[in-house]
Formats: structure tokens, C-alpha cells, sequence
């Protein structure tokens, strides 16, 4: 029995150290997500939508969880890979820019290479093999973000991560961009019937980044790549926000299959003889 309250000793004591930046940025995004949540049942964009809709296990358990773990110790195998074979972490370049500064820098470069990134993913026939998978939901919600193909991540959560590593900045700032990009994601993608008004031009929300998600509708087709800055659609010609319609339905329109396994493999499948 004594191992047992030791056990639990320990996990509180690790539960409640707010001195660890991880501990308070996991806080951050379990409030978050609950606060969510909350919103969608109270404020719905789209009336009637569940909350333990079709595919809520895949992409809460097995697309949040346990594919965030895996991902997350290849992610850092490749990035002390890189380090390794080039050394560039040993001059610590950001060791003593403050975090706070490297955070707002690392949101603004990565949401701008995230925006073109996104744009060739939907213009470019073998991208969106691995990017269909994150439209495939009919039901977006504070956690359709989550569902995305894992090179998908592999390729943006590396780009996103080793200039922390690489370049010598603090651990807590990788801690606190990987938390407001993770909350940003569900914020974005959640079904909530709000209106910024004149901030939806620069800081993008649910507004805009639901037209993103719909199908059958010709005029969003393409459009609204940003994820945190709406500022980047409208200098690139890519917004679309009007006013006087909703989007009827989401998703891609086509055959796309619910097991989570099938859905890893199905961006290998052969490509339609043209």
C-alpha cells in the first residue's frame, strides 16, 4: 500500500509544480479545450452537432495521444539527428533573447511559412494526399485540428521545432509556441457562432477557417490558408469571408474511411489513370 500513496504523492507533486513551464502550458490547453467546449454547446455555429460525433475516438484518442507521442520522440530523434551532423545548437545563438520575443517571432515566421506550406498542400496532387486526411471531417469542431496525416506533422512540427533546438532557445519557449499553436488550432476549427468584427483581418478565427473546410461550395475552393493571421489571405489574395451565407457542408466529397489505419495508408493508394 505504502508504494501505492508514494505513487500518488509523486504524481501530485509533479501535477501541481507551476514552476514547470509544462505542467502550467498542459493546464492551459485542458482549460482551453474544456472552455471550448463549454462555448460549442452553448453557442453553436452549426446547430445539432455532437459532441462525440463520427470519428471523435480516432482523433481524440489515437490522432491527439497516442500519434502526438509517437511523433513527438521521432520529431526529436531527427532534430538531434540534424544537430548532430551539423552542430549548429553550440552556438546558442538564442540563449539570451528573451523568451517572450522568441515566442511572437516563431508565431509570426511559422504561421508565414505555414500559410504557403498549406497553399502548395492543396495545389500539389502529393500533398494533398496527406492533407485530405485533416479535411476529411464532415463535423468540424475544437478537435477536427487534431486529425492530420503523421508526415503531415512530421514535416511542419520539425520545421516549427528544431529553430528552438538548434538555435539555443530556452526549452520554455518551444513549450509555450507548441501550447498557443495547439489552443490556436482548436480555436480555429470550432463551432462556435462568434464575430470578431474588424480583428477577424488579422487574427484569424472560426470565422473565416470554417470556409476553408467546405465542400460544395466553389468560391471557398482554395481559399483561407492562414492559421493564426488572417492577414496573410488578405495580402495574398486568398480571403474569403462573406457575409450573407454559411457553409452548408464540410468535408472532401469523396470516399475517405473511418479506420484510423486505413486512413495512414490511404494517402499511398494509387493514383486515377488521367
Amino acid at each position: 500500500m505504502d508504494w501505492f500513496l508514494n505513487l500518488l504523492k509523486d504524481i501530485l507533486s509533479f501535477a501541481t509544480n507551476f514552476n514547470d513551464p509544462t505542467i502550467v502550458s498542459g493546464y492551459f490547453v485542458a482549460v482551453s479545450a474544456l472552455l471550448l467546449i463549454t462555448l460549442e454547446r452553448f453557442f453553436p455555429y452549426k446547430k445539432g452537432q455532437k459532441l462525440f460525433r463520427k470519428g471523435f475516438f480516432n482523433d481524440f484518442v489515437l490522432y491527439t495521444f497516442a500519434q502526438s507521442y509517437v511523433l513527438g520522440l521521432l520529431i526529436g530523434v531527427l532534430i538531434n539527428f540534424i544537430d548532430n551532423n551539423t552542430g549548429i545548437s553550440r552556438f546558442q545563438l538564442l540563449a539570451d533573447v528573451p523568451v517572450w520575443a522568441i515566442v511572437l517571432a516563431s508565431l509570426f515566421f511559422h504561421d508565414f511559412y505555414i500559410y504557403w506550406f498549406h497553399r502548395w498542400m492543396h495545389n500539389n496532387k502529393f500533398l494533398w494526399r496527406l492533407h485530405e486526411a485533416h479535411h476529411s471531417t464532415e463535423d468540424v469542431d475544437w478537435l477536427s485540428g487534431s486529425r492530420s496525416h503523421a508526415f503531415e506533422i512530421m514535416i511542419n512540427q520539425t520545421i516549427e521545432f528544431a529553430p528552438f533546438i538548434l538555435l539555443g532557445a530556452p526549452a520554455e519557449a518551444a513549450v509555450i509556441k507548441g501550447a498557443v499553436s495547439a489552443v490556436w488550432g482548436m480555436w480555429i476549427h470550432s463551432n462556435i457562432n462568434v464575430k470578431t468584427g474588424w480583428l477577424q483581418y488579422i487574427i484569424n478565427g472560426p470565422e473565416m477557417h470554417r470556409w476553408h473546410h467546405s465542400d460544395k461550395d466553389d468560391d471557398a475552393y482554395n481559399m483561407n490558408f492562414a492559421t493564426k493571421f488572417a492577414f496573410w489571405d488578405f495580402l495574398f489574395g486568398t480571403a474569403y469571408f462573406p457575409r450573407d451565407k454559411k457553409p452548408l457542408f464540410y468535408g472532401i466529397g469523396s470516399f475517405f474511411p473511418d479506420n484510423f489505419f486505413k486512413q495512414f495508408f490511404f494517402a499511398f493508394r494509387k493514383f486515377d489513370k488521367e
